[in-house]
């Protein structure tokens, strides 16, 4: 992780401005702080698919139920269809944080914006996601 904080400062030195009130030492800081995040959301982004993957294993209701997985698949073509209709920025944005599973720096570097941006465009595109997704209610 230190390692990916020194990259990160390295890549963004020409956004540190030395003429404002606050020293470098607070610029690090928070880059070093939203890098401990990202990487303690992706920890529990992973354990949680694993508790997920062994509690469907373990559950005698999967069997029991066979036709779940066109639920699943009917969930999965609505998800698809859904980000189809969004703004293609947003679809985007939503498929390499959410489905591609990758942190916030690297969706900011393949989408060419900076990462405040893409935190913005990825907020937008979960409103917009949750206004146009309307799962079919039995």
């Amino acid at each position: 992780m230190l390692v990916d904080t020194f990259r990160i400062v390295l890549e963004r030195a020409e956004t540190y401005n030395p003429h404002s009130d606050r020293s470098i030492y607070f610029w690090l800081r928070r880059i070093a702080i939203n890098r401990a995040i990202d990487v303690h959301r992706a920890h529990h982004r992973a354990r949680r698919l694993e508790d997920a993957l062994e509690a469907e294993a373990d559950s005698d209701a999967a069997a029991a139920a066979p036709d779940r997985g066109v639920d699943a698949d009917d969930t999965r073509a609505h998800v698809e269809a859904t980000l189809q209709s969004l703004n293609p920025r947003y679809a985007e944005a939503l498929r390499l944080r959410l489905l591609d599973d990758l942190d916030r720096e690297e969706c900011a570097q393949r989408m060419g914006v900076t990462v405040g941006n893409f935190d913005v465009i990825l907020h937008r595109a979960s409103a917009a996601f949750k206004k146009a997704f309307q799962p079919d209610v039995d």
